[in-house]
C-alpha cells in the first residue's frame, strides 16, 4: 500500500501467474475488507484484467468496485510512465555489467523515487488525473 501526501491511500499490485485472475479477485475481497469503503481501479489492457471471468467478478461487485480501463495505448494517462521515466533519467548512462546490476540499479531508483512523494504526485498531476477523498 502507498499512502500519499494527501493521505489517500493506493495499492500497486502485479499479478503474474496464469489463474491471476482469481487470486487478483481475492486481494480486492481482502482489501475491501481491510479499508471498510469502496475501491476504484485505473486498468490497462492486460489480459487478465479483460478476462470474461473478471467482468463477471466486477459486475457481481459493482456495488464497492469501480473499473476504469486505460485506452489501448494512453502513457500520457498512465502516471506510472512518469515513474519509469525517473528511473530511466537515473540509469541512463549505467553501463551494467549483467543483469543482476541492472535490476539492482532499478531497484535503487525506485526505492529512492518512494522517499520522494512530491516526484510521485508530480507523475499523477502530468497525466492531469487527480485522487479525490
Amino acid at each position: 500500500m502507498i499512502r500519499n501526501t494527501t493521505g489517500q491511500t493506493a495499492i500497486h499490485l502485479e499479478l503474474r501467474w496464469p489463474s491471476a485472475w482469481t487470486r487478483l479477485a481475492a486481494h480486492l475481497d481482502f482489501a475491501t475488507a481491510a479499508i471498510k469503503g469502496p475501491i476504484v481501479l485505473v486498468w490497462d489492457n492486460l489480459r487478465t484484467h479483460l478476462m470474461p471471468q473478471m467482468k463477471d467478478f466486477i459486475a457481481a461487485n459493482e456495488d464497492w468496485l469501480t473499473v476504469l480501463h486505460f485506452p489501448s495505448y494512453a502513457p500520457d494517462l498512465n502516471p506510472q510512465e512518469g515513474i519509469w521515466s525517473l528511473v530511466k533519467r537515473t540509469i541512463g548512462n549505467l553501463a551494467a555489467a549483467n543483469l543482476d546490476q541492472l535490476a539492482a540499479a532499478v531497484k535503487r531508483s525506485l526505492k529512492k523515487t518512494q522517499y520522494r512523494p512530491h516526484l510521485i504526485d508530480g507523475c499523477l498531476i502530468g497525466t492531469g488525473l487527480t485522487l479525490t477523498s
